[in-house]
């Protein structure tokens, strides 16, 4: 740790990891509502548990990336945070919003779109929270006399997780238009956004275990990132195929769905080169196994898996069905949640002042959750394949079809029971880091 305010990432690191395991911890429920006739439907029917489930995903990146950029912020600009009060003010509101919202679900309180359930209220909230979080990034940054590719590329994804979340507000009576719209937040979020945070961050956590030249990092994160937003962008277009759009964007989404995976395997490249030209030797074995994971499986599961079933030829027969859970869970744990871990690993021992602590439960918290989400991904893969066969293919009823399926959602619930021991070994981790004296 360079600069005292950076310790302000600490509580945004210990929420994240808490929401991780309850969301969890919900995963399992929902996948027991697959094999079983919808249990504890009184409290938590399916529709709520999803809602619940998908919510604390978004609340916990937005953590851990918060967190992540209040650590990475004061030391790409060299200065104190430009407001403490103000970040601890924006973590409280995010927490208060956040538990009223899952809270709220509870008792039906939603706008009742899937994946943007949050009521208008609470969507203010967070452009609120989200106009704090930049104002106190932008301050911080505009004391710094040099600008970095880390700084701008950062500051432009949060300018863009923003503005892209505003169009999550209104609705539209006509569906066509609702849903032109609401992919723009979350495709947007996911493919356009996210991706500018993670790739500042990560090129951070290059530049810091490396030892590379701040020049290649930069060179090659400028012609990722304009790759990810050309082909992000309008890559929108695989969203668009079933929801009354004209025939064009077939062609459009198709073409740049595949031009999609071209920065991913990139930026796996990248990675590995830089690793293999370091300046010096990694001492932190457990950041480099996260980083290369983070790479790999992010190239797995949003390039592979991304591209395989949204070409409009395939997603014909799978939209829909759990070969979109399977690319979701595979893709959202490669390019995200393995970096906030990589983060996480990385700043909160130098936070705490730890020159050497046991890295033995965090290589445990890798493997663990590594092979137990390609398991689900693999199973739930296995299941939606099925699924488009006999369902969409040969014409078989739904209910019947569930019943070849279960199998493979029984594996995903044991897979899910492993993840969840995983998530439960990263919270021990992170708290017992968190409290720890400093050497």
């Amino acid at each position: 740790m360079t600069y005292e305010s950076q310790k302000v990432a600490i509580k945004y690191f210990v929420i994240s990891a808490v929401f991780f395991g309850l969301q969890a911890l919900v995963g399992l429920l929902l996948i027991l509502k697959y094999i079983w006739p919808d249990p504890l439907i009184s409290i938590l029917p399916f529709n709520t548990a999803r809602a619940i489930h998908t919510n604390l995903l978004v609340v916990w990146m937005l953590f851990g990336f918060m967190g992540g950029t209040y650590y990475v912020v004061p030391e790409e600009s060299k200065t104190e945070l430009y407001s403490k009060k103000l970040a601890d003010l924006q973590f409280y509101l995010l927490l208060i919003g956040g538990l009223v919202g899952v809270i709220g679900f509870l008792f039906g309180w939603t706008a009742g779109r899937p994946l943007l359930e949050l009521p208008v209220e609470l969507k203010w909230a967070v452009v609120i929270v989200a106009l704090i979080f930049i104002f106190n990034v932008f301050m911080t940054m505009i004391r710094t006399k040099k600008w970095t590719a880390v700084q701008g590329l950062l500051l432009g994804g949060l300018a863009m997780l923003a503005a892209m979340w505003l169009f999550a507000i209104p609705f539209f009576k006509n569906l066509t238009f609702d849903y032109y719209y609401w992919w723009w937040v979350i495709h947007l979020w996911v493919e356009g956004a996210w991706e500018l945070i993670a790739a500042s961050l990560m090129a951070f956590i290059l530049l810091k275990i490396t030892g590379v030249e701040r020049q290649v990092v930069e060179k090659w994160l400028y012609i990722e990132v304009g790759l990810v937003l050309a082909s992000g962008i309008i890559g929108t277009g695989h969203h668009y195929y079933w929801i009354g759009t004209p025939g064009y964007w077939l062609w459009w989404g198709g073409i740049f769905s595949a031009l999609e995976t071209v920065p991913i395997v990139l930026m796996v490249f990248d990675t590995l080169r830089h690793v293999k030209h370091r300046k010096f030797e990694i001492s932190d074995r457990l950041v480099l196994y996260w980083t290369i994971g983070c790479a790999l499986f992010h190239f797995f599961g949003a390039a592979v898996m991304g591209m395989v079933h949204t070409l409009p030829q395939v997603n014909r027969w799978t939209h829909g069905t759990q070969v979109t859970a399977s690319h979701g869970h595979l893709a959202f744990f490669g390019a995200y949640a393995m970096l906030i871990l990589t983060v996480v690993y990385y700043a909160l021992p130098k936070l705490k002042g730890l020159k050497q602590y046991s890295q033995k439960r965090g290589f445990w918290v890798f493997w663990i959750t590594v092979s137990m989400m390609l398991t689900i991904g693999l199973a739930f893969g296995v299941a939606g394949v099925i699924q488009s066969y006999m369902q969409r293919g040969l014409g078989i009823d739904f209910l019947t079809v569930q019943d070849f399926m279960k199998p493979w959602f029984f594996a995903v619930f044991i897979a899910g029971l492993g993840f969840f021991v995983g998530v439960i070994l990263y919270i021990i981790d992170v708290l017992k880091i968190a409290t720890a004296k400093p050497e």
